[in-house]
């Protein structure tokens, strides 16, 4: 017998009963990369005789356009049963725009969606690149335009202003605040060595660009169990475009990471940004899968 309800907070048995869900689900799709609940939203919990099947949380705070955002994780060894469309009519039951996730674009999620009437709205493409092999060139910066890296305590502020002009078009990143930024610094795999700044000579502090690498620890559903590179974040100040810095702010990144021995360097992309993805394919990167969203 399957049941499910909405909560605004797990107790403790139900967020480990999540993290263990998630855990499998990891191991079998590669995804998610965190297996500890969402804090803040509604939570979605299906049980058959008693023991959880499907989870779903809906970020009720919503991406920088008010829309709410879902993810609908179904236990591996339950799935074909009918519980992804079930969570999926609980969330289609609720009020308001809505997105759901479908990372890896899973062929399950689009029989749900197809089943249910839902459309591909949003396709974020992730995009990789073996390292071996590849010409990345010192940057080429502009006169009057140097390079440096991210000082923690010094240079929140003036990032997070170059974020926001720069992404006022993106449902996620265009968001970030100072208070995220510094909480981010706090995490394990943060690195300011990584995390490269473009600013105007002669005025200190005056940030025009930056590039955000990370380092994914091995998956072993993933790239092969290693560990892996990323282009995190490119940001370019709307002032300072058109002239090679984002180019210039990507190769710095990439040459440091094939510095620290990874054999491979992902990124992701909006699909229909073509400019974009013109320029990570003369960098040497190619489709890896990608990441939908559906809506109503």
């Amino acid at each position: 017998m399957s049941n499910a309800r909405w909560s605004e907070q797990l107790d403790e048995a139900e967020a480990g009963q999540v993290r263990a869900l998630l855990h499998a689900a990891r191991e079998a799709d590669g995804r998610p990369e965190e297996i500890e609940p969402p804090s803040g939203g509604l939570h979605l919990l299906r049980h058959e005789d008693g023991e959880l099947v499907g989870y779903t949380h809906l970020d009720t705070a919503g991406d920088s356009f008010g829309r709410q955002v879902a993810e609908l994780i179904v236990r591996p060894d339950h799935r074909r049963r009918g519980h992804g469309t079930e969570l999926t009519r609980a969330l289609l039951a609720r009020d308001g725009d809505l997105r759901i996730w479908a990372h890896g674009d899973h062929p399950g999620a689009a029989r749900i969606a197809a089943k249910l009437g839902l459309q591909r709205a949003r396709e974020l493409l992730v995009l990789s690149a073996d390292v071996d092999g590849q010409e990345w060139p010192e940057p080429k910066l502009a006169d009057g335009v140097s390079l440096r890296t991210f000082e923690p305590g010094r240079d929140e502020e003036a990032v997070i202003a170059v974020n926001a002009r720069a992404f006022d078009w993106h449902p996620e990143q265009g968001a970030l605040t100072v208070d995220e930024l510094r909480a981010t610094e706090r995490e394990p795999w943060f690195d300011a060595d990584g995390f490269f700044l473009a600013e105007r000579d002669g005025a200190e502090g005056t940030v025009i660009g930056f590039h955000w690498t990370k380092v994914h620890p091995p998956n072993p559903a993933r790239f092969g169990g290693e560990p892996v590179g990323e282009v995190y974040v490119v940001g370019v100040d709307p002032g300072a475009q058109g002239g090679g810095l984002g180019k210039a702010l990507t190769l710095a990144g990439l040459r440091y990471l094939r510095e620290r021995g990874l054999k491979q360097v992902i990124l992701y992309v909006e699909g229909d940004n073509a400019p974009a993805v013109a320029v990570y394919t003369k960098l040497g990167f190619g489709r890896h899968e990608a990441d939908i969203q559906y809506s109503r």
